[in-house]
């Protein structure tokens, strides 16, 4: 037994893309098949009951606002492992495209070691308005915040998959189609727009926009919060909307910097249920829209639209308001998918809306 997991284990090992981040074989991109699991149920495991193969995976470049750009390499990054529903928007409702275990290598990992050089340190050296866009040669792109890989509660839950395994039912025995190509995952995500194929670019991004900052804002304090389309404002709130019904989220809410700031639940609206009249679930909003959500001092964070509006965690982004709060307040958000406080931005007079160019 100990004998047969070192091999399983050395054979991962080598799947996928090599150590030098070169192509596989030809054979490889051909769905060739790496290993035969556990097809007649002797563990517990259900993610292994099917075959895993190779997917044909490009060199993948990583660039933008880091002082060491380059070639990735592969060599000393773990293989991460995810399990997920594809489905896609269709006309008629999304439409399912199967079930699956993707194994590969975590944003996470791959950007640990970038060394940030924000084209707004200046302004705002916080890296929460960071994000990045993953890019393929078809000229697709998908965006990912900063926040999406360094922040959430779950960590590796963003993968550029290079091996692939049906997660295939018990009893229908469905043999889901076998993607060929490796793919940017990312499991938290309900509609699966931005599993793009092939990506072979990396870019890390700062918000452009610039906003005036104010540190150490004391009282830290806006009466209303305005909902920009680009620069056009839509609404401007003083108050939660009463046809939104509201939520109570308990927490353990923790900074990164000053570590536990309270046990106290949060009650509000989901801010997807606010933007939802405005912004419509199309593919190209959900690869690639952005909102940056900013305080009266400055402070600002960046979300990028499927994080906030396409959610399959339950995770969401709570929207708080308390109009007698003199500090701090009115309006703030709680993002229930972070593990740090750090994107709990307070104060807030706006949220803007965003494409990347």
């Amino acid at each position: 037994m100990k004998k047969n997991v070192l091999l399983y284990l050395a054979i991962i090992s080598l799947a996928g893309c090599t150590q030098e981040g070169k192509k596989p074989s030809a054979e490889d991109s051909q769905n060739k098949q790496i290993v035969t699991t556990d097809s007649t149920d002797t563990t517990n495991d259900f993610y292994d009951n099917a075959e895993t193969y190779a997917l044909r995976c490009p060199e993948i470049m990583l660039e933008g606002e880091i002082a060491n750009s380059g070639k990735i390499e592969w060599a000393d990054l773990p293989l991460r492992t995810l399990i997920v529903k594809e489905a896609l928007l269709d006309k008629d409702g999304n439409r399912f495209i199967g079930a699956y275990r993707y194994d590969g290598y975590s944003l996470y990992d791959i950007l640990n070691h970038a060394k940030l050089q924000k084209a707004n340190a200046k302004e705002f050296n916080p890296i929460i308005d960071l994000y990045v866009s993953v890019e393929n040669e078809k000229g697709e792109k998908a965006l990912v915040s900063w926040g999406e890989i360094y922040y959430p509660n779950q960590l590796h839950n963003i993968i550029i998959a290079v091996q692939v395994t049906r997660i295939v039912p018990s009893k229908t025995k469905d043999l889901w189609p076998l993607p060929e190509e490796s793919k940017l995952i990312i499991a938290s995500d309900l509609i699966t727009e931005r599993n793009i194929a092939m990506p072979s670019k990396i870019v890390v991004k700062s918000f452009p926009k610039s906003f005036k900052t104010i540190k150490g804002m004391k009282p830290l304090y806006s009466p209303k919060l305005t909902l920009y389309n680009q620069e056009n404002s839509l609404v401007t709130l003083t108050d939660l909307p009463e046809n939104i019904q509201l939520q109570t989220y308990n927490s353990v809410f923790y900074g990164r910097g000053r570590g536990i700031h309270s046990t106290t639940p949060f009650t509000g609206i989901m801010l997807k249920e606010l933007l939802t009249p405005y912004f419509e679930m199309n593919r190209l909003n959900l690869m690639n829209a952005l909102f940056v959500i900013v305080a009266e001092d400055g402070y600002r964070s960046v979300f990028t639209f499927s994080e906030i509006m396409n959610r399959n965690d339950q995770s969401e982004v709570l929207l708080i308001c308390n109009p007698e709060l003199k500090d701090n307040g009115v309006f703030r958000i709680f993002p229930a998918c972070d593990f740090f406080s750090d994107r709990a931005v307070k104060g807030i007079n706006a949220i803007y809306f965003s494409l990347d160019d």
